[in-house]
């Protein structure tokens, strides 16, 4: 077992030594996909029980998130004014 890690430790160090590819790792980077120009923000907001109930249920009849409900919701009022 120690030599499997001595490799990888040895092989971590080769690839350090040469330099890293900073666009491929950006490339490659996991997480949630954008959502706009810049990081989305958490924003957190109280819901009576129904009015979540109610979301929910809207969320699943349409096959979508919770979130996604109420970005939508938020979307259509902001673009009403």
């Amino acid at each position: 077992m120690m030599s499997k890690r001595k490799s990888s430790v040895e092989e971590m160090a080769k690839q350090a030594e040469e330099g890293y590819d900073v666009d491929e790792i950006l490339r490659r980077r996991g997480g949630r996909p954008a959502m706009g120009s810049a990081p989305s923000s958490v924003e957190s907001v109280r819901l009576s029980p129904e009015l979540k109930r109610d979301l929910l249920e809207r969320a699943a009849q349409q096959g979508i998130s919770l979130s996604e409900a109420i970005r939508t919701a938020l979307q259509e009022y902001v673009s009403a004014s």
